[in-house]
């Protein structure tokens, strides 16, 4: 597989994984809701694979675990985004 399937790949993975999380996250009061902390597991492990070949933007994100903006950055919805304290 080339780089560029490889990337894409990736970020299909990180995609599923943020649309879980964001569907899991308003079912934690509910009986049997999601495991978070699973799912940080694998975003954790996921941001692991993106290196300095990604977007800073996104790479930006994920450090700072701000999952919601990383959704939005893939959507194309950047501009949805707005400043965090950061000032980014």
């Amino acid at each position: 597989m080339d780089i560029a399937a490889q990337k894409e790949k990736t970020l299909d993975r990180l995609a599923r994984t943020l649309d879980e999380y964001l569907d899991a996250v308003p079912r934690q009061k509910e009986p049997n809701p999601p495991d978070l902390l699973a799912i940080f597991a694998r975003l954790d492990d996921l941001e692991a694979e993106i290196d300095a070949g990604y977007p800073a933007q996104l790479r930006h994100y994920l450090r700072q675990k701000s999952y919601r903006k990383a959704h939005l950055y893939l959507q194309g919805r950047e501009g949805e985004n707005l400043l965090g304290n950061c000032g980014r």
